[in-house]
């Protein structure tokens, strides 16, 4: 990172393995750090252009051979950074894996529990800044439009999901598929009177 000072910053969160790191290099051209073993740090991937911020933060939820306590221990750093940056954030993205999203989501509800996405959907929701949801890895979801609508539905927006395409972005980072949620971000920094940061996009 720079040393310029930080006056904006636009955030990437979701579940460990959602692609969160592919996504955030499709869209900036930059390569993210990727821990060797999942779970291992409490660290955000940054980078840094001008005067924006835009952070990676770590995955949340299990993880395969990390305890509970380390899992809560992300949770929580996710949230306290969250708090105490939310002067500066413009805007979040959400990341969700569109193929495994509604078999999770549909276990944690079946114990009686709140999803963490969900859980972490409303957090975000509380604060003044955009939420985007980008849903990851479309390329394999077979029933497409089924899976968005059943994705808006369970993140409390009313299906169709086309009726929230402002806020809904289906995409594929591996394959490079990420037009809609780009747009949307840029149209971010166009508010926000910042044009001369469009750049920072691949």
């Amino acid at each position: 990172m720079n040393s310029r000072k930080i006056s904006i910053e636009i955030i990437f969160a979701g579940r460990s393995n959602v692609g969160k790191s592919t996504l955030f290099s499709s869209l900036f051209g930059v390569d993210v750090r990727k821990g060797r073993k999942p779970g291992t740090t409490i660290k955000p991937n940054t980078f840094s252009y001008r005067d924006l911020l835009i952070t990676d933060l770590p995955g949340y939820g299990y993880i395969h051979g990390v305890s509970r306590d380390f899992s809560e221990r992300v949770k929580d750093f996710i949230v306290h950074y969250i708090e105490g940056n939310a002067g500066r954030i413009i805007a979040a993205v959400h990341v969700i894996d569109g193929k495994s999203f509604l078999d999770i989501v549909e276990r944690w509800e079946k114990r009686g529990e709140i999803p963490v996405d969900i859980e972490m959907f409303d957090f975000l929701n509380e604060f003044s800044f955009p939420v985007f949801v980008a849903v990851n890895k479309m390329d394999k979801v077979e029933k497409r439009n089924y899976v968005l609508n059943n994705v808006a539905e369970k993140l409390g927006m009313i299906p169709p999901w086309t009726n929230w395409k402002h806020r809904i972005h289906p995409v594929s980072a591996k394959r490079g598929e990420t037009e809609s949620i780009k747009k949307a971000l840029k149209k971010v920094l166009i508010d926000h009177k910042r044009q001369e940061l469009l750049s920072v996009f691949k």
